[in-house]
């Protein structure tokens, strides 16, 4: 499977980096199937950072059935719990996770939820309307072994 990292630069090496705060899957390397979502990334990365170009960094994905990964098919219950758990700043113990990115619109509601101003059942009443994205986080050196990158690509006119 051919899979999208958004950047400000070339990532032939991809690495796990800590940040100042958590993500929808903790701290990981975030890849997506969607080239168009990569597009989007890269470019809202650009134009935050102000550094570089942007560029999709394309990788072959390689499955290992021996690797501890978590897939999410759809935004329910026990989505939302993960999501909330790791925006919390708790931790995993995942190689790699899989499933629907609260987006802009949809982390709104994310908020509301963690903040709670909003009970579950409306959040997910809520999120079956937004179409969320895809996205394959990497958390372990084991998981970023099931990566090879192909080459990468910068997005011209953005």
């Amino acid at each position: 499977m051919e899979l999208y990292h958004a950047s400000n630069q070339v990532v032939e090496f991809p690495e796990i980096r800590r940040s100042y705060y958590t993500k929808d899957f903790s701290w990981g390397f975030y890849c997506t199937n969607s080239m168009e979502q990569a597009k989007v990334w890269a470019i809202r990365r650009k134009n935050k950072v102000k550094l570089g170009n942007p560029t999709i960094n394309i990788y072959e994905y390689q499955e290992n059935k021996e690797l501890n990964v978590l897939h999410f098919d759809e935004v329910n219950d026990e989505w939302l719990d993960f999501i909330a758990s790791c925006r919390n700043g708790n931790l995993h113990r995942y190689d790699i996770v899989e499933g629907p990115m609260a987006d802009d619109e949809i982390w709104e509601y994310v908020d509301d939820f963690l903040n709670g101003k909003m009970p579950r059942e409306i959040f997910l009443a809520y999120a079956k309307f937004k179409k969320p994205t895809h996205q394959l986080s990497f958390h372990t050196i084991q998981g970023l072994s099931t990566l090879k990158f192909v080459k990468s690509e910068v997005i011209n006119n953005a």
